[in-house]
Order: structure tokens, then sequence, then C-alpha cells
């Protein structure tokens, strides 16, 4: 299987920031096809939030590759570290989550990964199982297990003690349980972003000293780099698109990123292979594909595989309807204003823009319409009657001044 493993291989490198101890991969991934030995995959999500993004699906996509050829894909939900907070990259200690809002937001998860992952190879697995039985002495064995001084070469942790701002003793611990998962759950390879890589090589450690018969390889994938191109994809800056978004907001969304984020996207995101990528950019750079086409096909991609076929098609043909040929969407939210309300307090209710000052720059930069026509004068009171509210090219609203 010379060749073909080759090619998994290949495939399973497709987009990775870094890997540790390649070598035992493509071991795991030969006696699967050599010997039928299954092998398991762990990564790990602390319930922080209940909603699963695209960046969020780096990772997951990669497991799901994986599942196809061996692995059993152990996905962890760190409901007891998750009332810790993991510490990597924070500048401040995080403040707990109540066991509530943690079982809540699980659930989510739970619900949502399978969009992702084949659920016949998919073992949903939550830490409070051991790390409850750990119990007073387990956590002090397990504290005894490294040293105070290689915990605080932790980027993070060093950059807070310099500064002079306070890092918990509970902060010391996440890292080891992180560590000691992959012991409990004698997992073979553990995955997670670049910024995890300090908690990932922990359980490698924690194997070794646990004496568990394995050490883990580690998988690390980039972060993916949310709409604006720049930042990584995040809720809080909103530049995300959820795995659960409507059909019409994710194919947009994955149209308005940039040409060379494109790219970007397609190797993290996409499940074409490295060579049909390449081909891709090789058509586009000789002008025989248009940009535009070749991210049209990757937003139906995206939106197909949480939506469904059907869906995706439909989004596109309802972007293009309204885009292409400037016509009004089937479904915008519609509202209810007083007769003489100002055209900028309507754009405000109707949640167009973000505040007066946002929607008078929007006027101002001729991105307002009503009824199809751009609107220059920011000092127009709307009398009774319905009107279509516009703002860009995506933006819309129904108002109904009585």
């Amino acid at each position: 299987m010379g060749e073909n493993l080759s090619k998994i291989m290949s495939e399973i490198k497709k987009g990775v920031a870094e890997i540790i101890d390649e070598e035992r991969i493509e071991n795991l991934v030969k006696n699967y096809y050599e010997k039928g030995e299954n092998f398991y995959v762990k990564a790990g999500f602390d319930p922080t939030a209940p909603d699963l993004h695209l960046g969020h699906s780096v990772v997951l996509q990669k497991m799901a590759f994986l599942q196809k050829h061996g692995a059993i894909v152990q996905f962890l939900i760190g409901d007891f570290t998750g009332q810790i907070g993991d510490p990597s990259g924070k500048s401040a200690t995080r403040k707990k989550l109540d066991a509530n809002t943690v079982k809540k937001n699980a659930k989510t998860y739970e619900e949502q990964v399978f969009k992702i992952l084949d659920p016949s190879k998919t073992r949903i697995m939550f830490n409070s199982k051991w790390c409850n039985e750990l119990g007073a002495a387990g956590i002090v064995e397990l504290t005894s297990t490294f040293p105070v001084a290689r915990m605080l070469e932790r980027d993070d942790f060093e950059k807070r003690l310099n500064a002079g701002s306070p890092i918990s003793i509970s902060e010391f611990l996440y890292p080891l349980l992180q560590g000691y998962d992959s012991v409990a759950m004698k997992c073979d390879i553990e995955m997670g972003g670049t910024d995890q890589k300090f908690n990932l090589l922990m359980g490698r450690t924690l194997q070794r000293v646990y004496n568990i018969g394995k050490e883990q390889a580690v998988i690390m994938m980039p972060l993916l780099e949310g709409l604006d191109g720049v930042n990584k994809m995040s809720k809080s800056l909103g530049n995300y698109i959820g795995v659960t978004d409507a059909p019409n907001d994710m194919f947009a969304k994955t149209l308005s990123i940039s040409d060379d984020l494109m790219w970007r996207w397609y190797e993290l995101l996409s499940e074409k292979s490295t060579e049909e990528i390449a081909n891709l950019k090789a058509d586009v750079a000789s002008g025989k594909a248009h940009p535009k086409a070749v991210k049209e096909a990757l937003a139906l991609e995206i939106t197909a595989r949480y939506n469904g076929e059907a869906a995706a098609k439909e989004a596109k043909a309802e972007f293009d309807r309204v885009h292409s040929q400037n016509q009004i969407p089937t479904e915008i939210a519609e509202f209810e204003l007083k007769a003489g309300v100002w055209v900028v307090e309507a754009l405000t209710a109707c949640g167009l823009a973000s505040s007066n000052s946002q929607a008078r720059r929007d006027i101002a930069a001729n991105a307002v319409s009503i009824n199809q026509k751009k609107l220059s004068d920011e000092q127009l009171k709307l009398e009774a009657g319905e009107y279509i509210l516009q703002v860009g090219k995506r933006k819309f609203a129904k108002l109904k001044v009585t």
C-alpha cells in the first residue's frame, strides 16, 4: 500500500501547521489497512460558548478525514476543565463557568459536532468522569509530575508574571488536567490549534509518566482567519460563520472574503485534494477560471456541508437574484414606526446601522437606498406608507410607517 499510504499522508498533512511524531501516525494508518486495527484521535473542546464556527471545523474536518482511514474520534467535552478555563493566550485569569452553563453548552456542542464527524466512529466523552475520580490525592500526585519552573516557561504565563498580573494555581492545573485526559483516554493522536502546543505536549509527557504503553502523536492546525482576513475567526470579533448559520448567510458571507483568503479557506476547509486546489490556482492564474466562480464553488461546498445541496443551490440562486439582478430578497425583516420618523433613526431602528452616526455615514457614502433609489438627504422624514430600506448590497428591511 506504499503509494496509497503516501497519498493518505499527503492529505493528512494538508493545511497542517505542525506534526510531532509523523512516523507514528503513518504506522497507525498502515496498521489499520494491514491488520484492521483502529487508532484513537482526541480533540478537546471546553464548552465556553454554545456555537461551533468554521474556525472550530478546521480541526474537526481533519479528524473526519482520519475517520476514513482507521480513526475512532474521541471528542472530549471538557465539562470539568471548562469550569477552570483554558489560560492559553489569556492575559488575565478567566472567570469560572457555573456547572449548569457548562452542561447546557456541552449539549449544544454534542449536537453540532455530528454535522462534521461520522457518529458511528465518534465517542463523545466528558472529562468529569475521570477528573472527579482523581480526588484530592490524585490531584496532588498529578501536580508532582511537572515542575513550576517548566510551567512558567509557557509564553502567556511568563508574560503575565513579568507584567505583575496574577496567575491562579487553578490555571497551572489546566494543562496538567488536559494532559491527564490523554492518560485516561489512552489516545494515539491529539489534535488542536497551534495556540494549544504547550497543552498538547503535556499529554505526551504524562503518558510517559503514567506509563500507559503509548505516547501520542500531535497534529496542530493553524488558526483560521475570519471574514476580515486578518484576525482569527472569533464570535467575539463578529468575523465568523457559524455551522448553524442560515444557508443564505453562509453562502453570502463566504463570497465576501478576499480572493487571497479564498485559497487559505480552500486549504483548511475544502474537501478537495491538494492536487485539485493546485489545479484551481493554476486555472485562475492563467485566466482559464474566474476567481469569483472558484469562490462560488467554495461557498457552495461549505453551505452544502452544513445545510444540504438543495439549500446551497437555493442560497446561490437567491444571492444571484438579489446581487446580480439587483432585486429584493424574498424574505426580509419587517418593522413598523410612526409617521414623521427621521430616516437616520429608521435605519438604526431597523437594525441596518449600529448607531445614528453610522447611519449618517452610510448616507454620506451613498450606500443607502429607499425603494431601490439612492438616498442623499439625511434630513428626510418618512411619511405614512411602506418602504424597502437597503444599506449596501446585503442589508434589507421592510418598513411600514403608520
